[in-house]
């Protein structure tokens, strides 16, 4: 299983060399975009708008936009020592409460936790120590340049950690439009919803729940192989000119106009394939 992050838990005087370990994965069928007349998978480059030319990585900085349109750049080494400065320390749990007090709009991402080659006795002290006590522990951690809030618990007898909002992350209910304020309900009504949630009523069983739409992607995906309905393309796909952006674009359309270019044009060509 890949490790995602490696350091250290601690509660207290206690601490666990601990790796992390992405809990769930995403199963969503991911479609290309392809171009409906060729079939060339479709690319995205990265353009500057003031320049008109596409950029490569290094000539790329971050910057936060505190009003529209004016930036404050900040360099990769100043955000590389923040880094570093979180980074380095090693995640205490801080406190320790009850499950049923988070509620679940506050859960993000889960992740596994096991121990390093010298944390397995700490490690079973802190499940145990969760499974006696009935509470879970809130920590912080600083996972891809963010910090997270996050909480421990047991997960049939592994350690989890998952990754929960901010409360400033979670936005007010009052912001949600159109709720309808207390309004009075039939009691006949009420009693027949609640019926109806009592013969529906029963244990929840994970595996009984599947993603039909996903099966039935794959279905006609398949169904498609198998019926030779499928287009290849080569992995590089000759452009049909060397139109690259817009000014290139506009130098194109001046060259096709220019009688004195077009003989010179064809010259280079003959001399190419001689």
């Amino acid at each position: 299983m890949h490790t995602v992050w490696k350091g250290s838990i601690s509660f207290g005087l206690v601490n666990i060399p601990i790796k992390l370990h992405a809990a769930t994965e995403n199963k969503d069928i991911k479609l290309r975009q392809l171009h409906k007349e060729c079939h060339t998978p479709i690319s995205y480059k990265k353009v500057c708008e003031g320049c008109n030319k596409e950029v490569n990585e290094e000539d790329i900085v971050k910057a936060y936009e505190y009003a529209k349109n004016k930036f404050v750049v900040l360099e990769a080494e100043e955000l590389e020592r923040l880094k570093k400065e979180n980074e380095d320390k090693a995640v205490e749990i801080i406190d320790f409460v009850k499950l049923e007090e988070i509620d679940p709009i506050y859960f993000e991402r889960s992740y596994f936790l096991s121990p390093d080659t010298t944390g397995g006795k700490a490690y079973s002290l802190l499940r145990k120590t969760l499974e006696e006590s009935g509470k879970i522990g809130v920590a912080k951690i600083i996972i891809r340049s963010k910090e997270q809030l996050a909480v421990v618990r047991v997960y049939k007898d592994t350690l989890v950690m998952e990754t929960i909002h901010f409360p400033d992350e979670v936005r007010s209910t009052s912001d949600v439009p159109n709720i309808p304020s207390a309004e009075t309900v039939v009691q006949k009504e009420l009693d027949t919803a609640l019926l109806l949630v009592d013969q529906l009523t029963t244990a929840f069983e994970p595996e009984k729940y599947t993603d039909e739409y996903r099966t039935a992607l794959m279905e006609l995906i398949e169904e498609k192989k198998a019926g030779n309905h499928t287009v290849s393309v080569t992995d590089k796909q000759p452009l049909p000119s060397n139109v690259t952006d817009l000014m290139s674009a506009l130098q194109a359309s001046l060259d096709k106009t220019s009688p004195k270019k077009k003989p010179a044009t064809r010259k280079k060509k003959v001399a190419k394939t001689s």
